[in-house]
């Protein structure tokens, strides 16, 4: 995912703080934010991944007319073989998930995310096999240019799909 600008606004925050279920007035109230030690409204420390909406060719984003992942009635609307299947079909997941704040994030701050490839390695699967973790690296950098977010991802996949019993 590389994202060439993210803006953040207000609205967005409060309303990624509310779909995330956290009521900290930090997120939403000037008057109490002003209180707080970042001295405004901030957003939620998981708010970066919201940055893929901005993204037009991120795959986990429906797309108005094609199968996509989680559509339909079977576990994907993407059937192994079609257009859009990557070749992991029900073979893997996400992890983890980290995210290292450099400062907090602010309304009118506008992102730039680059993607760094990290670390790979293997381990031995009772049930599927050989698994392939893989960690993917995204750097946020604000209108400055500065480094405001790293967040770290692994994923990982089987070497054949897990039986489903």
């Amino acid at each position: 995912m590389a994202i060439e600008k993210f803006p953040i606004e207000a609205g967005h925050i409060m309303m990624f703080a509310r779909a995330i279920g956290d009521a900290n007035p930090a997120y939403s109230d000037e008057n109490y934010a002003k209180t707080t030690e970042p001295g405004g409204i901030i957003a939620p420390p998981t708010f970066v991944q919201s940055s893929a909406q901005f993204d037009p060719d991120y795959f986990l984003r429906p797309k108005i007319g094609q199968p996509w992942l989680g559509s339909g009635k079977e576990p994907t609307g993407i059937k192994p073989g079609a257009e859009g299947d990557t070749g992991g079909m029900g073979r893997g997941l996400h992890a983890e998930q980290h995210y290292e704040y450099h400062r907090p994030l602010r309304p009118g701050d506008v992102l730039t995310a680059t993607v760094k490839p990290g670390k790979k390695w293997e381990k031995e699967g009772r049930r599927s096999g050989k698994l392939v973790f893989s960690e993917t690296i995204i750097e946020f950098r604000d209108q400055k240019g500065e480094l405001v977010v790293t967040a770290r991802g692994v994923g990982v996949q089987t070497e054949r799909a897990v039986d489903q019993k």
